[in-house]
C-alpha cells in the first residue's frame, strides 16, 4: 500500500438472531438504543471512522444476519474481512453454543490469519446470565480470540471493543510488515 493511500478496514459482525450486532453498531455510531427488536436481512453496512493513537482509521462495518436462511449471503462477507466480532447474548445459553457455528465459519470461509473477538452482549442483563465470564473466556482463549463483555444497550465497552480489535488487526498488519521487509533482506 502506498504511503498517500487511505486504508479502510472491514470489520464483520456475526453471530445468532437477536445478540443484538445491529444495536452494538448503533451504540457506536451513538445511537440511541431501541427496545424493539428489528432483524437485520442479509447484511446491513455502515462506514465510520475511528481515532486511534492519533490518526483517523476508516472502518467498514457490516452488520450480518444471524439467520439461517441468510448464511449463504452473509459467509460470502468473511473473505476480506480484517476482524470479525462474534457475538452472544449472555442470558441466552443456546446462542453461546452457537459460536462453535459461527467460528467454522470464519475458518471456512474467512482469511487464514483474521483477527477475531468474542463479544458477549447484553452484560446489563445480570440476573438472566446463562454464559458465565470464565466459560466464555475459555473459549476466547482456546479459539485464539480475545473476549469482552459488552451492553449495547447502555454502552458498556462497546467502543472499547472496536477500538481493540482495531489495535489488534493494525498490529497484526504491522507485524506482516516487518516480516516482509526483513525477507526481502
Amino acid at each position: 500500500m502506498q504511503a498517500n493511500q487511505e486504508q479502510v478496514l472491514k470489520l464483520l459482525l456475526t453471530g445468532s438472531v437477536s445478540v443484538g450486532k445491529s444495536a452494538f453498531v448503533n451504540q457506536f455510531k451513538g445511537q440511541e438504543f431501541n427496545e424493539k427488536y428489528i432483524p437485520t436481512i442479509g447484511v446491513d453496512f455502515n462506514e465510520m471512522n475511528l481515532e486511534l493513537s492519533g490518526k483517523t482509521q476508516k472502518l467498514q462495518i457490516w452488520d450480518t444476519s444471524g439467520q439461517e436462511k441468510f448464511m449463504p449471503i452473509v459467509s460470502s462477507y468473511f473473505r476480506g474481512s480484517h476482524g470479525i466480532f462474534i457475538l452472544y447474548d449472555i442470558s441466552n445459553k443456546q446462542s453461546f453454543n452457537d459460536v462453535q457455528k459461527w467460528l467454522q465459519q470464519v475458518n471456512k470461509q474467512g482469511n487464514k490469519n483474521v483477527c477475531k473477538m468474542l463479544i458477549g452482549n447484553k452484560n446489563d442483563l445480570q440476573d438472566a446470565r446463562q454464559v458465565s465470564l470464565d466459560e466464555a473466556q475459555q473459549l476466547a482463549n482456546d479459539s485464539g480470540m480475545s473476549f469482552m463483555e459488552i451492553s449495547a444497550k447502555n454502552g458498556l465497552n462497546v467502543k472499547q471493543a472496536i477500538r481493540l480489535l482495531t489495535t489488534e488487526i493494525l498490529n497484526q498488519q504491522e507485524k506482516q510488515k516487518q516480516e516482509n521487509q526483513a525477507e526481502q533482506k
